[in-house]
């Protein structure tokens, strides 16, 4: 069924039907994608998004643009708010005739005088067109359409301008009379009082189509006891998104950073997915070298967690529940989020309880006895990784910009390291301190820095920032790693050592193990106190 049928059926159901208002092709996919079966292209959010005022100030060839997009953007229809029509019969003939070559199904057009002003705005004042005239407008429009399920629908604006019941009864049966598809009966009023009034008069006669902006707080029920057909949701994907970019340039002007805001707004991926991106993605599989798609995630999870000690009786630290799920769910939801969906998981203790779906995993049976090293042995040998592979751990939480900079940084081997390590001092926990050969600096952000030392106690004046449990090793870094490893599993004085055993080894061995600087935005699971901040992390 085509873009018109689809309206027209809509407009003929013996159901209540809504539809939402949309003023770009995004938010018309927003709102196919939310379950609504037909679009209403908005001449208040239009205008508004264009960033002039709703009084006919954008053209109707710059409405038409919009309109387009939104049409291409989505499988329902939608219908235009034509405002008056942009002037007289011969006006309104040619935007009937550009909207169907462009797959709009329907279009509104109310009788006033244009150009238009928004019903809100003092519209008692405003004057209303002569009904003969809007009739011939009405006419003109169904002549000129080639598709005979185009519909058209006549908004009266005789409650809005203060003439009352009859005058609006008057005007509705004249613009049914002259052809129109359908009425659309609007209101100022915080209450449905007119509408409600106007219904009981009207009957059946022909479809009702109303927009309770004003009168929100009625309950839909009352609008299907009266006998309307159609309701529209009119402004307010545009609204919610005004409140939301709203609080997201404060937010930035006070801060002067995007870490706070990265975890609440929509991901870049999501972006892509509403704009189609799948079929580039696609050809991204079939035409660029392999090198371009996503690493695979590593999480080092096969020790027992004793600092947790009743919490980790009958699981690992990694099973832990933060918030509503375990601390290994999150991990996987950040390397998700950023489009890792290849995730293996080093178990040990207490692993037949590590069974979350979609997760690949390797067993450490040694765990008792090992230390991470021997997992990270264990893990980057039970397969290839064509792809590189990110490894962390299991009781680390990150933000996903973190993921993020380590691949698009460009190095062969790179870690995060956080430059505010005097958070840890008095943690009484294990931590990871770095030297690099350049300490974090604003005057030189863009410079690269590599590792020269991980250790615990490094002298308080060569500290430069606190590792933070993430590596992200490419593929042409793997086998020099994998070198590493195997002559340090080989030697029993390594058979408890820890990753940054590993990255002193390559670093002092003359590859390249770049730093990335950052602020904070990692928790490391340590302690119950810990367990508990996680839970708002």
């Amino acid at each position: 069924m085509n873009k018109t049928k689809q309206f027209r059926k809509l407009l003929a159901s013996a159901e209540l039907e809504f539809i939402c208002e949309a003023h770009n092709g995004l938010s018309a996919r927003i709102a196919e994608e939310a379950g609504f079966r037909a679009v209403w292209g908005s001449g208040l959010t239009i205008s508004a998004q264009l960033g002039v005022r709703d009084s006919n100030e954008a053209s109707w060839t710059q409405v038409m643009d919009v309109v387009e997009f939104m049409a291409d953007a989505t499988t329902v229809p939608v219908m235009l708010d034509g405002d008056t029509g942009y002037g007289n019969f011969n006006n309104v003939q040619r935007l009937v005739r550009k909207l169907e070559q462009r797959g709009v199904a329907a279009v509104c057009i109310e009788d006033k005088l244009f150009p238009k002003t928004n019903s809100f705005i003092a519209g008692e004042r405003q004057a209303l067109a002569d009904i003969d005239e809007f009739c011939g407008k009405i006419k003109a429009a169904k002549d000129a359409q080639q598709d005979d399920a185009f519909s058209l629908v006549a908004r009266v604006e005789a409650f809005i301008a203060g003439r009352g019941l009859d005058e609006a009864l008057r005007r509705a049966e004249a613009y049914q009379a002259a052809g129109a598809d359908a009425i659309l009966m609007h209101s100022a009023l915080s209450v449905p009082d007119e509408i409600l009034a106007f219904m009981r008069e009207w009957g059946d006669r022909c479809p009702v189509v109303i927009v309770p902006t004003k009168y929100y707080s009625t309950p839909v029920e009352v609008y299907r006891e009266h006998g309307v057909s159609m309701v529209i949701w009119a402004n307010h994907l545009l609204r919610s998104a005004i409140s939301a970019m709203q609080d997201t340039a404060r937010v930035l002007h006070e801060t002067q950073s995007l870490a706070k805001l990265e975890q609440q707004v929509a991901s870049v991926s999501e972006i892509f997915r509403l704009q189609g991106a799948q079929a580039l993605e696609e050809a991204e599989r079939r035409y660029l070298p392999e090198s371009r798609s996503a690493p695979a995630a590593l999480v080092l999870a096969a020790s027992r967690g004793d600092e947790l000690r009743e919490l980790t009786e009958d699981k690992p630290k990694a099973m832990v529940r933060v918030g509503d799920r375990p601390l290994l769910a999150h991990i996987a939801a950040s390397y998700r989020s950023t489009g890792i969906d290849d995730i293996t998981v080093v178990r040990g203790y207490r692993k037949e309880v590590v069974n979350l779906p979609d997760l690949h995993y390797v067993d450490n049976d040694d765990y008792a006895d090992t230390g991470e090293l021997h997992s990270l042995w264990k893990g980057l040998g039970s397969r290839d990784w064509p792809n590189g592979v990110v490894v962390s751990y299991g009781d680390v939480l990150f933000r996903k910009y973190v993921l993020e900079y380590l691949r698009e940084v460009g190095d062969e081997l790179v870690i995060p390291v956080d430059t505010r390590w005097q958070d840890s001092v008095n943690r009484g926990r294990d931590v990871d301190y770095v030297n690099c050969s350049l300490p974090y600096s604003r005057t030189h952000y863009n410079r690269p820095v590599l590792l020269r030392k991980m250790t615990g106690d490094l002298p308080e004046g060569d500290i430069h920032g606190e590792w933070m449990g993430l590596v992200y090793i490419s593929p042409n870094a793997l086998p020099a790693v994998r070198a590493a490893l195997d002559e340090m599993h080989a030697e029993p004085r390594n058979r408890k050592a820890k990753v940054p055993a590993l990255l002193n080894r390559l670093a002092s061995s003359g590859h390249a193990v770049r730093v990335v600087y950052t602020s904070g935005n990692w928790l490391d699971v340590d302690s119950l106190d810990d367990v508990v901040n996680a839970a708002g992390f």
